[in-house]
């Protein structure tokens, strides 16, 4: 069975918790407690040398890093749904995951690991700015489309849609940033949706 070692306060681990729910698949969940510094310790390392989670094993393959592990799910397990395989469309969805890692990591993600985690080495002020540039690029980029790329839910969705819906335990409001309010929305009825600390599940009524 896949293991997926992960906290649960991390968007990144949320990211792969996601990404296995939208497919269906059965997984076991391994809590790593950040604060007691189980990722630094050596039977974690020998799976990540970086100290970091989310880490995927599934049999002989141990992948660590959200969007590599976004990646191998997407192709191992959804076809050509979640990750297509064609050179332009691939490229598309690919970029999204740079910016999750790039620009929403030093905006959104910096400026929640300050407020939430108390992350006094990080410069506030600069993670502001960069969230309100990325927001806005996003805001314009969903203004006449439904999902980020393609037409239809993909890997680049599931990658930026965690520090995204997040952003409030940052104290950055999304107000201001009408199209992306609704594309969280639909990202929460997609089928297999789970949410975490801080991501409302849709209640049926």
């Amino acid at each position: 069975m896949i293991k997926l070692y992960g906290h649960e306060l991390s968007g990144n681990s949320y990211k792969a918790k996601l990404m296995l729910s939208l497919l269906g698949l059965d997984y076991e969940w391994v809590e790593v407690d950040l604060l007691a510094r189980t990722h630094k310790q050596p039977e974690f390392l020998a799976l990540n040398p970086f100290g970091q989670v989310p880490v995927l094993v599934n049999g002989d393959t141990v992948l660590a890093d959200a969007q590599a592990i976004l990646v191998y799910l997407g192709k191992q397990y959804g076809g050509e749904s979640w990750l297509p395989k064609e050179a332009e469309p691939m490229s598309r969805v690919i970029r999204w995951l740079s910016i999750a890692a790039g620009e929403i990591r030093q905006g959104p993600e910096a400026a929640r690991l300050y407020y939430l985690f108390k992350a006094t080495s990080i410069n506030v002020e600069q993670a502001n700015q960069k969230a309100a540039f990325i927001l806005t690029q996003l805001n314009d980029h969903l203004a006449d489309r439904q999902w980020l790329e393609l037409e239809r839910p993909t890997s680049a969705d599931v990658a930026v849609f965690p520090y995204v819906a997040l952003a409030g335990d940052g104290k950055i409001y999304l107000n201001n940033y009408p199209n992306v309010v609704a594309w969280i929305e639909r990202v929460k009825h997609l089928p297999g949706f789970v949410g975490m600390i801080g991501i409302a599940e849709l209640v049926a009524v």
